[in-house]
């Protein structure tokens, strides 16, 4: 284990700090290349959750973070048919207004596995973010065995690859968030995928490892890979700093570190925001020593997934997956 263990970090950080070396976006954000699309995008991405939450924060108040976060250095931005019913959407698509779409590669996600109802998320996202094309549009939330099945059988890839040669969309992917055999399914489909988002974090080193089993398939046929739930999840300062195991900026540091295209994070305010961005200023992978002592804090917690309950729960699949497989909508 600790030969592989050196093997893997050894490789990493020097897949990583390639990456960081490409270039830089404004303020001092490095950027990275996002796999087979060739494009650059910022170490951080902007979560699209978040910044549409009701009740965290107003219209005006969610428009200033998204051009500030412009203005330091992000230019990618993610969001989805499903965030709050459409409203995260809407509020991004305020916010790139002005020629501030311009400005960024924007990303959302298809809640549909189907032709028709693929065609219609789309169509929907595109009127919500008021842009005519989609950069990465990425089937959301693959976490059911049949998902990958479904995705080809029922026509979703066929909407997706419609929608590209329509222009509207650029480049395709997928999420997941729940187990690395149904990523590694998707991977092995026969569709050449632009992207893979996935989680990255300390604790997933240990527990049905995205970085350890997905990360080395993506990178070897040059599929970007998107990081999320770099704190374990949860909705304000993540689980694995709330559990007292790491700090935030020690769980954000590591998963910058790995060999990853870009890191999404949701942000519920800007002061969140902005201590990562300073963090990533200029960024550096951990040094073997520093990532050798994370991982040691992790250890004893980290191998049953009490700290990653999006996989061993179905807390984080929203109710509107879980009713389309026939499971019940309560969480």
């Amino acid at each position: 284990m600790a030969t592989t263990r050196r093997r893997f970090v050894g490789a990493g950080l020097a897949a990583a700090a390639a990456n960081a070396m490409a270039q830089q976006t404004g303020n001092g954000i490095p950027t990275r290349r996002l796999g087979k699309t060739d494009e650059q995008v910022s170490i951080l991405c902007m979560g699209g959750y978040h910044i549409g939450s009701a009740g965290k924060r107003d219209e005006a108040d969610a428009v200033r973070i998204i051009h500030e976060a412009i203005d330091s250095g992000i230019n990618f931005f993610d969001n989805a048919w499903l965030y709050h019913d459409g409203y995260a959407e809407e509020i991004l698509g305020k916010g790139l207004m002005g020629g501030w779409r311009d400005k960024v590669f924007l990303m959302t996600k298809n809640s549909g596995r189907d032709y028709k109802f693929s065609k219609q998320c789309l169509e929907d996202s595109l009127r919500r973010l008021q842009t005519d094309h989609i950069d990465l549009w990425q089937f959301h939330e693959i976490n059911y065995d049949n998902d990958p099945d479904w995705v080809f059988e029922r026509g979703g890839l066929k909407a997706a690859l419609e929608a590209q040669r329509e222009g509207k969309v650029r480049f395709i992917g997928f999420t997941g968030h729940k187990d690395p055999r149904i990523h590694a399914r998707m991977l092995q489909k026969p569709y050449d995928w632009a992207t893979s988002q996935m989680p990255i974090n300390v604790m997933d080193y240990y527990y049905r490892s995205f970085q350890n089993e997905i990360v080395p398939l993506c990178n070897a046929t040059d599929v970007g890979v998107i990081g999320m739930k770099s704190l374990g999840g949860g909705f304000d300062d993540g689980m694995i700093p709330e559990a007292g195991v790491l700090t935030a900026e020690e769980c954000v540091r590591f998963a910058l570190s790995r060999p990853i295209a870009s890191l999404c994070r949701g942000w519920v305010t800007r002061e969140q925001m902005m201590a990562d961005i300073e963090i990533a200023r200029g960024f550096q992978p951990l040094s073997e020593a520093g990532e050798s002592a994370i991982l040691a804090k992790a250890k004893p917690v980290a191998g049953d997934g009490r700290l990653e309950v999006f996989k061993s729960r179905d807390i984080f699949d929203d109710p509107f997956y879980r009713k389309i497989h026939g499971f019940s909508e309560e969480q």
